[in-house]
């Protein structure tokens, strides 16, 4: 029990007693006396005065008390062994009581660490199941996820056939109405249409061959109704030659009107407009092979009343559509138009126009499909690193996100598997911004003036997409986040969109630099830095939300007798925690140390709610003592985690504090000391604290406590005329 050396003594003094007791029923003798030396001889051949030796050679105890008997030496020896028992009990004794204190602090520490080992082997269980129940919600989700993907792809892949096979349906049907109406140019230029179709998974299907099977008898049908109308024709000649005259004048009034048909199909605006190419191709050759067929001015006329129907038809179409494809369609026909016409003596500055009109309402419809698209990405994002597998995987990304060389090349460095510091958004977003570029400049090929107006309008839609869309679907996201690792990857997130945007500003400047142009910027930094800024206010706002859970089972005690000397025992469980979790977020060290000071400011906030708030109704001055206790520890885990610049949040409580507690609420009525050396006391909670203290020792029945609280509450009524124009 007292070590080994105690356990020695004790079995020495033991042994030295039951020798006495064989002594002391033997008869005595009266012979020479013993020596202090004999009794300690006697006593080492036995074995119990030999601390190396582990065993007692109690046999040879027997013919010691035997010749003691024998010389009738029992009391003098008995007299010189009480002697020695009484010095052996001493030092026993000594021992003890030297050993004592720490024997039994020990003891203590044990069972504080047991205490604390056991709930820490509590919260890792916790921890443990929550980890796997996350888990396995997050690989159900992602499979099912896998699953939707895949039936969404197949359902794309069935639109598709379906809607190639209804638009070479609806050329078919066309077909038949063409001939109805009597366009049968138009109607045999869709069936060679049809027939050099490109090769594609609907050419090989029973359906389309049976389509081209049926073109010879449509073809036999066209050339019947052209026959027939032909024929018609003639008789109606015939009939009516003396009219022709008149209808020619009228027809060139008409003709704009027969081209363009109203409303305007798009689906036959190639058509259309090849009919008119044809049309005012033989016209000019016309104007220049006779001199009085047609006069120019007509035709000059008639090509600007086409042109403006045509714009006006076009417009019309495109007004409820929502589908920017649609829209390069249309510019690729229009170009085409164009060009066919370069040569000719028609003016087409009002197409162009057309076409950078329709490209304006083309960019907006783009910027609505990827701000969509960004929403949905940020939203299905499990927030988690993303996991490269293979070499060529760690490539493929590099390729499409926008990132510094030295981080492409840092990155290139490491091999596979490994973690990505961004997650699966910032990688689908550079994927799609690349997709919105490409789509956007598309257009603009073959569009030769305005450049100008083309960078503005693209300076608008990417801050539309990058800036108001992405941010504000980063935001939504984060509201709806309460696990502080998925908060920490949106901060890494978000730093990297940050590079994205000086990143992309150059590839748009490389893109610009073989044209004269506007310069490029891209103005969405700030407001990921803003956003920025709400993911650590987030951070920190769970963080404090878990504190509210430790200060739950602080169970102060207010007016307590005494003064502590340890601090509060739920700190040691919430430095434990903040510093285990803070530590393990993945971001900088930076924002690690304002997650920190956000907690601490809280952990301040919550210790002088406590000293001056409306809960506690009075306090003492021991209680005080205890709070400052729990300060100085908080301290002192700063300075063992390195972060002792963050002790500055407790500087308000300990100056406040230290008023009452110094007895110099005098000194801080005074203005140069109270702007000076208590500058960050809030009066307001200093009157606060004295009152409680006033209301503590009222409460008290002798006269010194009471004087002391009449004391507080005049120095409290004091400090609130300090600054009689601010309520409390």
């Amino acid at each position: 029990m007292f070590g080994y050396k105690d356990g020695d003594k004790y079995q020495e003094s033991r042994s030295l007693q039951l020798y006495v007791v064989g002594l002391v029923i033997m008869p005595p003798r009266r012979r020479p006396q013993f020596t202090q030396e004999n009794i300690d001889q006697q006593l080492q051949q036995i074995h119990l005065l030999d601390p190396s030796s582990s065993s007692e050679n109690l046999e040879q105890l027997g013919p010691v008390i035997k010749q003691i008997h024998t010389n009738r030496q029992q009391e003098v020896f008995l007299r010189t062994v009480r002697g020695l028992i009484d010095s052996k009990d001493a030092e026993i004794e000594k021992i003890c009581g030297d050993n004592y204190q720490d024997f039994i602090s020990s003891v203590s520490t044990l069972f504080t660490v047991k205490s604390y080992t056991d709930k820490m082997k509590e919260n890792i269980q916790s921890l443990d199941v929550s980890v796997s129940q996350l888990g396995r919600g997050l690989v159900d989700k992602k499979r099912a996820l896998l699953q939707s993907k895949k039936t969404a792809a197949n359902l794309d892949e069935a639109i598709d056939t379906l809607q190639a096979c209804l638009r070479v349906l609806d050329v078919v049907n066309r077909v038949g109405e063409m001939i109805q109406e009597g366009k049968y140019w138009g109607a045999l230029r869709s069936l060679e249409d049809i027939q050099s179709m490109p090769s594609t998974s609907l050419s090989q299907t029973p359906f389309f061959q049976h389509l081209l099977s049926s073109l010879p008898s449509l073809r036999a049908q066209i050339k019947d109704a052209v026959t027939a109308s032909m024929k018609q024709w003639l008789l109606e000649i015939r009939n009516v030659s003396t009219e022709v005259g008149r209808l020619a004048s009228e027809a060139m009034e008409a003709q704009s009107d027969l081209i363009l048909p109203n409303p305007l199909p798009l689906a036959l605006l190639p058509q259309i407009t090849q009919e008119i190419s044809g049309f005012f191709i033989v016209e000019t050759h016309v104007l220049e092979t006779t001199n009085s067929f047609r006069s120019e001015r007509d035709v000059e006329e008639l090509w600007d009343s086409l042109v403006a129907g045509l714009r006006n038809s076009i417009t019309d179409a495109l007004q409820t559509e929502g589908n920017p494809d649609e829209y390069l369609r249309v510019k690729e026909c229009l170009l085409g138009f164009i060009m066919t016409l370069e040569t000719s003596p028609y003016p087409t500055d009002s197409l162009q126009s057309l076409i950078l009109l329709l490209f304006e309402r083309y960019a907006t419809l783009l910027e609505a499909r990827f701000s969509r698209r960004f929403e949905s990405i940020v939203h299905q994002d499990d927030h988690l690193p993303m996991q490269i597998e293979a070499k060529n995987e760690t490539e493929a990304v590099l390729e499409v996100v926008f990132l510094a060389d030295t981080d492409k090349t840092r990155i290139k460095q490491s091999h596979p598997p490994l973690s990505l510091p961004w997650s699966q958004t910032f990688y689908l977003c550079c994927q799609d911004i690349r997709g919105f570029i490409d789509k956007f400049y598309v257009y603009t090929e073959g569009v030769s003036q305005h450049y100008n107006n083309i960078d503005e309008l693209l300076n608008k839609v990417i801050h539309l997409v990058i800036d108001t869309s992405h941010n504000e679907a980063i935001g939504k996201r984060l509201e709806s986040l309460s696990t502080l690792s998925q908060v920490a990857q949106i901060v890494t997130n978000l730093e990297y969109f940050q590079a994205l945007c000086l990143e992309l500003e150059r590839s748009l400047i490389n893109l610009q630099s073989a044209r004269r142009g506007s310069t490029m910027r891209v103005t969405a930094r700030a407001s990921f830095e803003t956003t920025l800024t709400l993911s650590l206010q987030r951070i920190t706002g769970l963080i404090s939300s878990k504190l509210d859970q430790f200060f739950e089972l602080s169970e102060y005690e207010w007016t307590p007798a005494t003064r502590e000397d340890a601090p509060s025992m739920y700190l040691y469980e919430l430095v434990n925690w903040l510093t285990t979790v803070v530590d393990s977020l993945v971001i900088k060290e930076a924002y690690k140390d304002e997650a920190y000071k956000g907690a601490l400011e809280y952990i301040a906030g919550c210790l002088m709610d406590f000293l001056t708030g409306r809960d506690i109704v009075m306090i003492n001055e021991n209680a005080i003592t205890n709070i400052l206790v729990d300060v100085d520890f908080l301290d002192e885990e700063l300075r063992r985690i390195g972060r002792s610049h963050l002790s500055s949040v407790f500087v308000e409580l300990r100056m406040t504090t230290s008023i009452p507690l110094s007895d110099t609420v005098h000194e801080y009525l005074v203005p140069a000391m109270r702007h000076g050396s208590y500058s960050a006391v809030k009066h307001k909670r200093l009157q606060s604290l004295l009152e409680k203290l006033a209301r503590f020792g009222a409460t008290q029945r002798d006269s010194a406590a009471r004087e002391l609280a009449e004391k507080r509450r005049k120095e409290a009524d004091a400090v609130g005329r300090v600054f009689p124009g601010e309520g409390r």
